[in-house]
């Protein structure tokens, strides 16, 4: 199942960041290698669809990250 949130934190050194949930709730930790487009780096408020699964004892972990298409652009809105 696919859920939304916007970055929160991304540490290009370490390859590493947090996403917010939508729906509210912890962030949730990512590596680079999460993410579907490893060549973009996610900035701050970007607004990504992500999936989870359970790491480390049962602790949630954002996985297959991919920018939503047209976030942040208001071409993307229709008219009519």
């Amino acid at each position: 199942m696919t859920h939304y949130g916007k970055i929160k934190s991304y540490d290009s050194a370490k390859g590493a960041g947090m996403i917010t949930p939508d729906k509210g709730g912890d962030a949730l930790a990512f590596n680079k290698s999460d993410l579907q487009q490893q060549a973009q780096e996610p900035k701050a408020d970007q607004r990504y669809g992500y999936e989870t699964k359970q790491v480390d004892g049962g602790k949630a972990h954002a996985i297959n990250l991919q920018m939503e298409q047209g976030s942040g652009d208001s071409s993307a809105k229709q008219q009519g």
